[in-house]
């Protein structure tokens, strides 16, 4: 008689079931067929890791206050009125003529053009109200071209340059001193900054502000600040 314990090959034929799927093994990651929703979330998070990392960065810039010896203090400019700053460009200068008076920089230097049917440009406007605040006109410099930052840190750049500046430190509002440092970075300066501590945007305008920046500084690094100007307008 055959051996009951012995092999026999049409064992092989007999359909068997599946174990539970309990006891089945799972499949290693990597051998997984990726799938929309998996694609979906990897992306998505990838996109909220690195806003947050721009924002974090936006903020940070925005407690600057480095005041270090420099070459030059570069204002950023921002609206006026018939010649008269605005409170937000008050600001930004009022913070400049504290760094000058600190011996932080023998120059200033104030950007930016003018808007259509406007007489002066921020730059004139900026330069009366330090004159008027007892900085020589020997010790300003002017960028009054630029209509955009990027614009604007571009000219004064090429202006700094050509008078042997490189080393400058920026002042401008807190949510704006990051990407203004990445664009001055750009064009070849040594870049430091110092936020105005009295800006104007405050509250949920900044916090707003802030997440803008964020954006634009993300966007930015993928695209170029260039092409992110032009797209802006």
């Amino acid at each position: 008689m055959p051996d009951r314990g012995s092999y026999d090959p049409l064992d092989d034929l007999v359909e068997r079931p599946d174990p539970p799927e309990s006891e089945r093994e799972p499949t290693p990651w990597w051998r997984q067929r990726p799938s929309w929703p998996r694609i979906v979330t990897a992306v998505l998070g990838v996109v909220v890791v690195y806003f947050g990392f721009s924002l974090v960065q936006v903020v940070s810039a925005g407690r600057a206050d480095d005041r270090h010896s420099v070459d030059a203090i570069v204002v950023l400019g921002a609206a006026q009125y018939d010649g008269r700053p605005s409170p937000q460009l008050a600001a930004r200068l009022d913070h400049a003529v504290t760094l000058w008076e600190a011996d932080v920089a023998p120059v200033v230097m104030v950007t930016g053009g003018k808007q259509p049917d406007d007489r002066f440009t921020e730059a004139e406007a900026s330069r009366d109200y330090l004159l008027d605040r007892g900085v020589p006109d020997g010790a300003i410099l002017m960028e009054n071209s630029g209509r955009t930052t990027y614009e604007s840190l571009e000219s004064a750049a090429s202006i700094l340059r050509a008078a042997g500046i490189d080393d400058v430190v920026l002042v401008s509002d807190p949510y704006h001193m990051k990407r203004s440092q990445l664009i001055a970075s750009s064009f070849g300066l040594d870049v430091r900054l110092s936020a105005t501590p009295s800006s104007v945007v405050t509250g949920w305008a900044s916090a707003r502000r802030h997440v803008r920046e964020a954006a634009g500084v993300a966007l930015g690094r993928l695209v170029g600040f260039e092409r992110l100007s032009d797209l802006a307008g």
